[in-house]
Parts: structure tokens; sequence; C-alpha cells
């Protein structure tokens, strides 16, 4: 979000700078309260400006025990995230899937989907069912593969993948260069995903090490490209929302440009 200020200078930065999409940052912690958020909505749909979530880094479900300090701060974080997406309008909370912790990946899996039903019942009694988006991580021994993903949103149909091709690029040791690795992932989203939702996509260069992430990099310093994104994507009928994660504005606006077809100066996608 470009500003906190108001809504009124968050969205006239995002029209400014050509963005027709924005995900609010909560990572390191709540800033916006709900009338912040319920404004920002109507400004945003006035202006065909589609908006997510993303939770509080914390708020990731699987823990090892469901009732611990550590469970509470999570479960409160997604619910609030979940309210300010209701407010909002926003179209998802964007969430991270929890660690492995010593279990089998399968064990963890059981106990982030559990944990999440679990979760669906108190959103629901409070008129906060919203669409959660789980994003790929990156991190390979870790929870989060592209396949621990969409295997939880195959299991809970309010779930989507969130496919961060950053942290897929680290994962497979810089291999998605060629647009066929995008739409193989693309696929897989795509067959979990309800007809006429959007396939939202976390993007950015990015420097790994060991098939880890380290760091995401300003927009040609590394070597994911943009390009084999919007080739792959022109593949399906599905609209996309392109969020930049880049650490700068002009690698934002690169990829921008390359995703809406202007070359490196970006399919149907929007990109913020």
């Amino acid at each position: 979000m470009p500003s906190r200020e108001s809504p009124e200078e968050a969205v006239e930065l995002l029209l400014d700078r050509g963005y027709t999409a924005c995900e609010i940052d909560f990572e390191s912690g709540f800033w916006m309260d709900y009338p912040f958020a319920e404004r920002l909505g109507e400004l945003a749909r006035e202006h065909d400006i589609m908006l997510s979530v993303h939770a509080p880094l914390f708020g990731f479900m699987g823990h090892l025990e469901a009732g611990g300090r550590k469970f509470t701060s999570a479960v409160g974080a997604l619910d609030r995230s979940a309210g300010i997406v209701a407010a909002s309008g926003a179209e998802l909370v964007v969430f991270h899937p929890g660690f492995l912790l010593g279990r089998s990946r399968e064990d963890a899996i059981d106990a982030v989907v559990e944990q999440l039903s679990t979760l669906r019942d108190r959103l629901e009694a409070k008129d906060r069912g919203v669409p959660f988006g789980i994003e790929v991580m990156g991190r390979v021994r870790d929870l989060g593969s592209v396949d621990d993903v969409v295997d939880i949103a195959h299991r809970l149909d309010w779930v989507r993948p969130v496919l961060d091709f950053a942290h897929m690029h680290a994962t497979s040791d810089g291999a998605f260069v060629e647009p066929e690795p995008f739409r193989e992932a693309l696929e897989q989203a795509d067959a979990v995903i309800d007809t006429g939702a959007p396939f939202h996509i976390h993007f950015s260069d990015i420097a790994f090490a060991n098939r880890n992430e380290t760091k995401h990099l300003p927009y040609g310093e590394g070597t994911l490209r943009a390009e084999p994104l919007r080739e792959a994507l022109a593949a399906f009928e599905r609209p996309a929302t392109v969020i930049s994660e880049s650490p700068d504005e002009a690698s934002s606006q690169a990829i921008r440009a390359v995703l809406s077809g202007r070359g490196r100066e970006s399919v149907s996608s929007r990109a913020s």
C-alpha cells in the first residue's frame, strides 16, 4: 500500500502509478482499522482496483498444539485479516502454510487442513467466510511447495494456491527461465481454483542459495523474468492478479510493463 495516511491518498497514488491491484501489507502487523478498510474498498471498487490482504507472518496454521499461545495469536491474526477483507471487499486473505516442525509432510498438511477447518467455523459465525490464498514458500526442505499448497487447496474449497514464482525459482535452483515451468505450476493451480476466480500470483526477481531464497532483488539483477510468465498466462482463460514484491518502485513498474504487453518498459493480468 503506497500510503497509510488515508484511503484517498493510497488510491490516488495507485492510480498515478498505473496499478490496478494492491495487496494490503499486514506482514509485520495491523495498521489499518475497519473504517479505513471500508473507505478503501469503496474507492478501490470505484476505480477498478483489485485488493487483497496479506496476513501477518505469524498467522499460519498447522501448529503442533491447537490451543497454545502461538496458535491463539495465529487464529486472531487470520480472523482480523478476514475481517479486513470482508470490510473492504478484497479478493482474499494471503497467508503462509506453516512449518513441518519435525513431522512428515503428510502429517503437517493434515494439521494445516484440520486447523483451517476449525478456523472456518469461527469465521463463518462472524460473517467473515472469505476466500483464503495459501502461498508457495521459498525453502526447499520445509512445508509450502506448490504440491503442498495445491493439496491443501484441493481439500478446502475456500482456499486457493498463491503462486510465488520468486520462491519457486529459488527452490528449483533457477529453473523458471522458460514458459513451460510457469505453465505447469499454473495448470496445478487452475485445477483447484473455482471457475471465474483469478490466479493470485506474487512475482519479483530473487536471490537464492542452496535452493533457498535469500532476498528479493531489483528486477534484472537476478535471473527471473516476467516474459515467460506473460506467455504462460496467455494459455489460460482465467484472469490473473500479479502482485510485485520487488524492493523498489522501478522494478514493479518494469514487471507491470512486461505483463501488460509493453516490453521491458506485461494476458489478462493485473500488476501491483
